[in-house]
């Protein structure tokens, strides 16, 4: 069933009496583009968990062609899910609170994770999935597009915060399309793209190491120092110490840094 045509979704849906519900984030892909788009970045894998399948668009071609466990908190999608993806393993779950882990260990290697995050949970999804980066070679996510700024804004640029730094420790980063609005249904009022994320081996900072970079994003437009004394309870003479070994001005704002220089500061100061 190709969901991906808009007059085939719109019939899918009115037939299962469906519509996007606000409260649970939902617009759905409309885009024969997008979505095989996102099923050329999986094609090799040999397992998909899929987060937030909705009705199927990209579940249905995503079933035909590997095992997937799909994760829906929406009843009446699990219901419709039966007719548009009858192969899936389709599984009521909040993926805030399941154990993705576990739920990727039954499926055979190499695994991926596929979604249209919701905009309103997006940046705690993200941190979800990279919780469970081990499990998995990569993950293939639409988000809305400034969020994707964020996530893969290189040293320098102003989009970048602590979670281009938390990402970028763990995955390989790249932008596989942009979408724009009217590419679901229905249209969001911003323009969203799809980024792929590929596991990096041996990404094991620590959650303190996290917590030192978020105490240096706390406030982006005032120096790494102010920020760090601040936030994170240091001194000012032993950060501008650090700062000095390291050879990085002292006026350094948290966006200019590197990740390996975030982790040399981290190993002086925590």
């Amino acid at each position: 069933m190709n969901l991906a045509d808009p007059q085939t979704l719109r019939a899918f849906l009115n037939r299962h009496g469906l519509s996007a519900r606000k409260g649970l984030g939902q617009h759905f892909l409309q885009s024969p583009t997008v979505v095989q788009a996102i099923l050329k970045q999986v094609a090799h894998c040999a397992g998909v968990v899929e987060i937030g399948p909705g009705p199927g668009v990209l579940t249905s071609p995503l079933s035909e062609a590997h095992p997937i466990i799909a994760l829906e908190v929406d009843d009446d999608m699990i219901e419709a899910l039966k007719e548009s993806s009858p192969n899936a393993d389709v599984r009521k779950a909040d993926a805030l609170q399941a154990d993705l882990g576990s739920i990727l260990r039954e499926l055979s290697e190499p695994r991926a994770v596929v979604s249209n995050l919701p905009y309103y949970i997006t940046a705690p999804l993200l941190t979800r999935i990279a919780e469970a980066s081990s499990g998995f070679e990569l993950a293939v996510l639409m988000m809305q597009r400034e969020v994707a700024d964020r996530v893969v804004a290189k040293p320098g640029d102003r989009h970048r915060g602590s979670l281009s730094v938390y990402l970028q420790a763990r995955f390989d980063i790249s932008k596989v399309a942009n979408v724009p609005a009217g590419a679901f249904l229905p249209p969001p009022k911003v323009d969203s793209a799809v980024l792929k994320l590929v596991s990096l081996p041996n990404s094991d900072d620590s959650e303190a190491f996290f917590a030192f970079v978020r105490s240096g994003f706390q406030m982006p437009r005032k120096t790494l120092v102010n920020n760090l004394i601040a936030h994170s309870g240091l001194a000012k003479e032993h950060v501008e110490a650090a700062l000095k070994e390291l050879g990085l001005d002292e006026r350094i704002r948290p966006q200019f840094l590197e990740l390996s220089q975030w982790r040399s500061l981290a190993a002086k100061l925590i």
